[in-house]
Order: C-alpha cells, then structure tokens, then sequence
C-alpha cells in the first residue's frame, strides 16, 4: 500500500506556512500540527470527541484556516493537534477543493461534484 502526501499552504489572515500532508481519505476532518497551530495564532472554535482506528477516543479543539493547495483555496475547519500528531488531510477538504484521491495511481484528481 502506497502514502500519499502532498504539500499545501494554510493560513488564517495574512499569516501562511506551507505543510506536507499525508492524504488520509478515510479520515473526515484535516489535521494540523500544533506548530503549525501555534505559528497562525489558531483559536479553537469548539472541542470535540474522535474516535481512533483503534477504537481510542481523544478531545481535540476545531478551529477554521483557509488552505491552498494548487490555486484551489477554501477556508476549512481543521482539528488543532497536540503533541506530536501528524499533518492529515481529510475528506472534508478533499471535497470542498474539489479533489479525490484516485486509488490507483495515489494522485489527487478533480472530483466530478454533484449537486444532489
């Protein structure tokens, strides 16, 4: 099984910093290191409970970027991550930029939106 990661630039104002990505479609929110957190001034919107693959639950805050990956810039929520949690782009923004991941080639595709 291949990784596939990617590098997108997230900001909050005028402030940016640009971040290497593992692509996670099975995961729904995108996730950004607390450096990265720390860097852009984020300020948590809520706190919610996820669910771990191994059924581990933990308590991260959400909070809102915009991210531009390709000329593509949406604004996002993003889970604020602790300690040494890792850089994740989940489905949610996958969606809202309009991407897919193709499971062959391991590429981000433009997706075929529905308005359904």
């Amino acid at each position: 099984m291949g990784l596939t990661t990617v590098t997108a630039t997230v900001g909050k104002g005028k402030k940016a910093i640009d971040v290497e990505f593992l692509v996670d479609s099975g995961a729904t929110y995108t996730l950004l290191p607390a450096e990265v957190c720390h860097g852009l001034k984020l300020k948590p919107i809520e706190k919610l409970k996820f669910a771990l693959v191994d059924s581990t639950v933990i308590r991260r805050s959400l909070s809102e970027v915009w991210l531009d990956y390709q000329g593509r810039r949406r604004t996002v929520q993003v889970i604020m991550g602790e300690g040494d949690d890792e850089a994740l782009l989940g489905a949610l923004t996958l969606e809202s930029l309009g991407l897919m991941l193709n499971p062959f080639s391991r590429k981000l595709l433009p997706m075929k939106l529905m308005l359904a």
